[in-house]
């Protein structure tokens, strides 16, 4: 795991990376707030651990800058400021964690790690099947009972969400904010003629029906 530390304490910095080492972390150091910033934005970093008291730029000002520039590589705040207040503006900064020192390496590890696998989205398989209904995720290919169906992008990409929640109840605001994007209603049957489209070319003519309806709720990919 990479790591980026922003610490001007070169003695507190040399001490973590020592500490790290063993759990295999790599740990690049930046000793203020400038730097930080322009490694972080041009490196390729798992998580960040930012010190708030910062010489040139304050680590609240520095990850406020990577947020607002679309860069959103976790970010821990390790600092001597451990108040509430200090805790919350760390936050609402953009901070995925907050802790205060003096710490135990062993639990900076393990919330270093705990970062980096949410940061990580879990790999989806090639291929998904359900009863004789298949999607080629490489090749963007769908077949029921071997036939081949053409879809539009966003059929597939409806079509795609819903297998990987197959059994569960996708919702329309789900579908809306997910899918298309949308964070507002922009028209009251987008999902649901979407839905009626892609029912015709999954259902229609083959047995058994995968689509279904859950009345006021949404809908959902299953057999039964």
């Amino acid at each position: 795991m990479k790591i980026l530390l922003i610490e001007d304490d070169a003695k507190a910095a040399a001490n973590l990376r020592a500490g790290l080492a063993p759990e295999g972390y790599e740990v690049e150091v930046a000793p203020d707030g400038k730097s930080g910033l322009l490694a972080a934005a041009n490196g390729v970093f798992d998580v960040l651990i930012i010190d708030r008291m910062l010489p040139g730029l304050d680590g609240l000002a520095m990850l406020h800058t990577l947020r607002g520039a679309g860069i959103y590589t976790p970010a821990l705040f390790l600092t001597a400021l451990g108040g509430l207040n200090d805790r919350l503006e760390g936050l609402r900064a953009g901070g995925d964690d907050y802790m205060v020192k003096p710490y135990a390496i062993a639990e900076l590890a393990a919330r270093l790690a705990a970062l980096a696998r949410r940061a990580r989205p879990p790999k989806q398989p090639e291929r998904l099947c359900l009863a004789n209904l298949e999607m080629e995720r490489l090749t963007r290919t769908v077949r029921r009972a071997g036939q081949k169906i053409d879809l539009t992008p966003r059929e597939y990409e409806v079509l795609d969400y819903l297998f990987r929640h197959c059994g569960q109840v996708v919702t329309r605001t789900m579908l809306l904010e997910d899918v298309w994007g949308f964070h507002f209603t922009p028209q009251a049957t987008l999902v649901e003629a979407q839905i009626s489209r892609l029912r015709a070319k999954i259902d229609q003519g083959f047995s058994p029906p995968l689509i279904h309806t859950a009345r006021g709720a949404g809908y959902r990919l299953d057999v039964a």
